[in-house]
């Protein structure tokens, strides 16, 4: 089967050296994180990464099963595209005498549903969020004006499912207390 694209949502504490340990599991499986994001979760104390591979239904399965088993991580989800809602952020630094002749940076921003950041003699900053094939159209739009900088974030992203992290913290903490309370302890002779 070919590859296609997922989006995995980790979900951790915030301890160091856990993005190392997430990066081995899919180095040795030949995986390339095609974007990565680190946030605050709704949580309080959770860390949510949001990495976005291409590879096959079967394998993704089986690296977001590895790294639940790493000890910080609480819950890991996998999402095809249209199982979530996404965005990226882009800026873009242009030369300014190109695009102040006549209304031609007003049509490519709103056209593009872009905005201006910063305006000087010698620069413009336009943002873009959007999808990917988005941002590349401004920025094919803005190659002929003289592109200084360009810079494009990860993928942020949540998902169309009801059912949310707090549940299944609770559901996880009911099922350890649960065990808890059916163990007997261990009784030296």
């Amino acid at each position: 089967m070919g590859k296609q694209e997922f989006t995995i949502s980790l979900f951790s504490e915030d301890h160091i050296g856990i993005l190392n340990q997430i990066t081995i599991i899919l180095t040795r499986r030949q995986i390339n994180i095609e974007s990565i994001t680190a946030s605050e979760s709704a949580v309080k104390g959770v860390q949510l990464l949001t990495l976005v591979v291409k590879t096959s239904p079967d394998m993704v399965r089986k690296v977001a099963k590895q790294m639940e088993k790493l000890v910080d991580v609480l819950k890991v989800f996998v999402h095809s595209s249209d199982e979530i809602i996404y965005q990226e952020i882009a800026l873009y630094k242009v030369k300014t005498n190109g695009l102040m002749s006549g209304n031609i940076i007003d049509s490519i921003v709103r056209n593009h549903h872009a905005r201006i950041l910063v305006v000087s003699p010698e620069y413009t900053v336009i943002e873009k969020t959007g999808h990917r094939s988005e941002i590349n159209d401004l920025l094919n739009h803005l190659e002929p004006y003289g592109i200084l900088q360009f810079v494009r974030s990860g993928r942020v992203a949540v998902t169309k499912q009801v059912k949310e992290l707090n549940a299944y913290l609770k559901e996880m903490d009911g099922a350890d207390r649960y065990r808890e309370e059916n163990i007997e302890p261990y009784e030296k002779n």
